[in-house]
């Protein structure tokens, strides 16, 4: 019998987590109890809020990582946007700091476990460092936070990467699920849950197989052609905005959950802006840093409070530098800082 598992967590959206939860039931059904359905949480049984005015829902079980079958992770529902403890990136955040994380991350180890996610479930794995490197689809809202956790955004319905399958927008539930009925079970019974919901999936599954297509940008060149050809050539005397942001900065980052101090390192050669950031005993290097106008840009990859791609971008008034870093739909966090050598 195959086990599926619906997660719930405070702040769950009811319809990506019930609307799955239908066609396994029907699924359960129309295969004479080939597979069994449940709702459970990280904690145990226990009545869970939604994000849809508090509506609670009843979950019976604990979450089960290493027992075979499909675990299906829900997103968020709330405001999108602003920092108030029910917007959907601090359910989202608060989410990652529970044990839920760490119990999927031992689901992705069991070679007979496949975890599915629904809009924002994807960012919950993401967020705490799961899908780096892993096409995954999340809500288009999310898309830019999704890439900034080293996930690979990929904008299908529907993303099958083996032992993960992640569906879109909230609606994809139902395709998600559906696709995943037919993955176990063939397509009659699929066939047979969309005559019974009047419902028929939409789009193409996407898998990294088969031909890949032929890129449609014009012959604009590479990232990677881009940098190469500006670091050829001979060195390049510094102007005076480079020059404003070399030194060591102490500086100030101030999260929706908290302060972190963090050392910055800058300086220019050959006309390119490179630093370095120290948190603790970690070093990380600036990537594709650039000056635009009287800020600087780049991007910084750091692992706390969770696994992230921030993009920075900074101004300097003398020995005091100011700005703001941020990933994808998550509240931007406000930096200042001061030059000290």
């Amino acid at each position: 019998m195959l086990s599926v598992q619906i997660v719930l967590f405070d702040g769950f959206d009811l319809l990506d987590a019930l609307a799955p939860y239908e066609v396994f039931c029907a699924a359960e059904m129309l295969t004479e109890n080939a597979l069994s359905v449940k709702l459970v949480t990280a904690e145990g049984p226990r009545s869970v809020p939604s994000g849809t005015n508090g509506l609670k829902i009843e979950a019976g079980d604990r979450l089960d990582p290493v027992r075979p079958g499909i675990i299906l992770v829900p997103g968020a529902s709330g405001p999108v946007e602003g920092d108030g403890p029910n917007s959907v990136p601090s359910i989202l955040g608060r989410t990652v700091h529970t044990a839920l994380p760490g119990m999927l991350g031992k689901a992705l180890e069991q070679k007979e476990v496949v975890v599915a996610t629904v809009c924002g479930g994807s960012l919950v794995l993401a967020m705490a460092g799961l899908l780096e490197g892993r096409p995954a689809v999340t809500n288009h809202l999310g898309m830019d936070l999704l890439g900034a956790t080293g996930a690979v955004p990929i904008p299908a319905r529907v993303v099958d990467d083996g032992n993960l399958v992640s569906g879109g927008g909230v609606t994809s539930g139902l395709d998600a699920a559906l696709y995943l009925v037919e993955r176990e079970f063939g397509p009659r019974i699929a066939h047979e849950i969309e005559r019974l919901f009047e419902y028929e999936r939409r789009g193409t599954v996407w898998r990294a197989t088969g031909m890949a297509p032929i890129p449609m940008t014009g012959g604009e060149p590479q990232k990677a052609e881009k940098q190469a050809a500006i670091k050829v050539g001979p060195p390049t005397g510094k102007t005076q905005q480079e020059f404003a942001f070399d030194g060591e900065w102490d500086t100030t980052i101030a999260t929706p959950i908290g302060k972190l101090q963090v050392r910055l390192s800058i300086v220019t050669y050959n006309g390119i802006v490179h630093g370095k950031a120290v948190q603790g005993n970690e070093t990380v290097d600036f990537l594709d840093s650039v000056l635009q106008g009287d800020k600087l840009v780049w991007l910084l990859k750091i692992t706390k409070p969770m696994r992230l791609n921030l993009k920075f971008e900074v101004a300097v008034d003398g020995d005091q530098m100011t700005g703001v870093a941020k990933a994808g739909m998550l509240p931007a966090s406000k930096l200042t800082g001061r030059r000290i050598l």
